[in-house]
This record gives C-alpha cells, structure tokens and sequence, in this order.
C-alpha cells in the first residue's frame, strides 16, 4: 500500500515538473457539449496520444498519468479516470460546477491541448411570482418574478399575451431578464404575462398572470337622443346618456345649473321638456379605487314649437275673419 501511495505521487511529482508546452497537433473532442449535469462526458484526444501526462481544469488538477498507473486528485475521486492508451479523460456524475475549460498536457510537445465544456441543468418547473395583481393607473408599479426549480445557463423571454415584451423608460428587466417592472402602469398593462425560459439543452413556460388595473373615469362624452345638436323644441322628450371609460365601473351624478339632480346612474331622461329646462346639463362621474372624478357639460336649448309660434301668429287673422263673418250675418236682411 505503502508503494502505490509512493508511487502515485512519483507520478504527480514527475508532470508537474516536466512543464506545459503548446502545440495544435492535438485536440479535445468531447462525447457532448453541453453536457447535461448528472451525466458521463468523455474528453477524447485526436489523434489519440499514447503518453503520460495530466488533466486539468480551471488550473485545477483532475487527475495523473503515467504508462500504466493513474492517480486521481482529491475531489474528482471516483468520478474520473483517463484511458491510459489514447489519453481520453472520461468524468461522471457532471455537475454545473463542472464547466469550464480543460487542458491536457504533457512534456511532448503534441499534447497541449484545451476544450471549453459547458454543463447545464435541465430546466424544471417555471413559475411566477407577482408582488400585488391589484394595481392603480399611474399611481402604482407591476413586479414579476420568474423562477425555476432546477435549470442553469437561463435564457428569459417574457410575453405579453403574443408579443414580446421590451424594455423601455417604464419597463424595466433584473435580475439576469427574470424579474420583470412595469412603473407607472397604464390600464394596457394587464396581461396576460407569462415567461419563457430556456438554455442550450431545454425549455420551459410559466402560466399566464394577469393584473387587475384600476384606472379612469376620463374620456367622457354625453349624447342627448343620440343626436349631436343640443336644441329642442318644447314638448319633446329627452334622454341623455353618458359615457366614461373607468374601472371599476364610475359612480354617476347629474347636475343641472349646478345643482343636483336626484338622478344616478348613465341616463338622464326629460318628458315633455318646457323653455324653463334650457341650460346646462352635466354629467359628473366618480372611480371609487382611483379616487378620481371627471365631469362633461351640454348646454341644452328648449324653444317654442314651430306650429305654437304659427297658430299665435294666426289667431288675430282668424278672430278679424270671424268678425267680419259675423257682421255679415248681420247685415242680410231675413226673408219672411
């Protein structure tokens, strides 16, 4: 025991000491690159190499040979061992901490050679995590943060319903692209988001979130019967509708010359409307979450009837033509 122990770090002692030279003559193939951690990737050397010599990585030493006999370093025991006859260092068991870039060399001049392995981890389970899903337009921000539970080397995409989402002033990527900020948002920031992960050997896509925005009442407008003019004859019937964009659905209130009108909702209906009902009629609506209001104003205008206006105009012509009728009737003598 005591002599493979000896002879072992003979062999360590006699590499070390006989240096690194460079040469293209060789090169390192791996088995797969990138490796899938917890897999078995052997480094394969062409032309094969019948020599001794040492493996590295990351000028850590993996492990020694010489002729016949190989020692392996600490940390690598029983996950490598090298083909003593083409030199081809085969590593087990791969993990993450694996990647990196590995050299081979020897005194001879024809094995100097490197290889930069990658070796990832399947990616598993991805999911989303919001801060809060109920947000306030122009008040508030939107967080969403993209995990997995297992993957390495991780791409993030994120999608907003079916187009990608990019950075801008108000939107912002950290975290390596998987945490997602929206500042300020605007009511056409509710979603559906979802992230789409991937890295050289697999993928993976979160469920959808959404959230909820309050926002408004603003772009408001009132329509009297449907109609864009605002003048009436009296008699006629009215209704007025308003409108608002707001959510949660706005509060309505109506007033008419400032004072309110015991009326809610979106309609304001008038019957028979009189020439004392011109004037200003406003719409006022109001978001409960926001805290916001906003208003609207018609001037409404009632006139006479046109066919009131006629008969008044004609009832003097008329009484004068009964009066002459009368006198007529008077002047004709009777026949007995």
């Amino acid at each position: 025991m005591e002599r493979n122990t000896c002879g072992a770090l003979t062999i360590v002692l006699l590499t070390l000491s006989q240096g690194f030279l460079s040469s293209d003559a060789v090169e390192v193939q791996p088995s797969m690159n990138p490796a899938v951690a917890g897999s078995t990737v052997t480094l394969s050397l062409f032309p094969p190499v019948e020599t001794s010599g040492n493996w590295a990585v990351r000028e850590t030493f993996i492990l020694t040979w010489l002729g016949e006999q190989q020692a392996v370093f600490p940390g690598y025991t029983g996950r490598a061992s090298v083909n003593v006859t083409t030199g081809a260092l085969t590593l087990s068991s791969l993990t993450v901490t694996d990647s990196g870039v590995y050299k081979v060399q020897s005194s001879d001049r024809l094995l100097n050679a490197n290889v930069s392995l990658t070796v990832v981890e399947p990616i598993s389970n991805v999911t989303l995590n919001v801060n809060q899903s109920y947000l306030i337009e122009l008040q508030t921000s939107g967080l969403i943060k993209c995990s997995v539970s297992t993957g390495s080397s991780l791409f993030f995409l994120w999608m907003n319903g079916s187009s990608e989402v990019t950075a801008s002033d108000r939107v912002q990527f950290t975290d390596g692209n998987s945490t997602l900020n929206i500042v300020s948002v605007s009511r056409y920031d509710s979603g559906p988001f979802r992230c789409d992960v991937s890295n050289p050997i697999s993928n993976g896509t979160s469920d959808s979130v959404n959230f909820t925005i309050s926002y408004g009442p603003d772009n408001m407008r009132l329509t009297v019967n449907g109609l864009n003019t605002t003048s009436f004859t009296a008699g006629s019937n009215l209704s007025m509708l308003c409108f608002t964009e707001s959510n949660p659905p706005a509060h309505f209130q109506w007033t008419f010359r400032g004072n309110i009108v015991n009326v809610t909702g979106t309609m304001l209906e008038l019957f028979n409307v009189r020439e004392d009902q011109s004037g200003p009629y406003s719409c006022l609506a109001f978001n409960n979450l926001t805290n916001l209001h906003s208003n609207v104003t018609t001037h409404i205008t009632i006139s006479k009837s046109e066919q009131l206006e006629v008969n008044v105009f004609l009832l003097p012509l008329l009484l004068m033509a009964g009066f002459f009728q009368i006198n007529l009737a008077l002047s004709v003598p009777r026949l007995l």
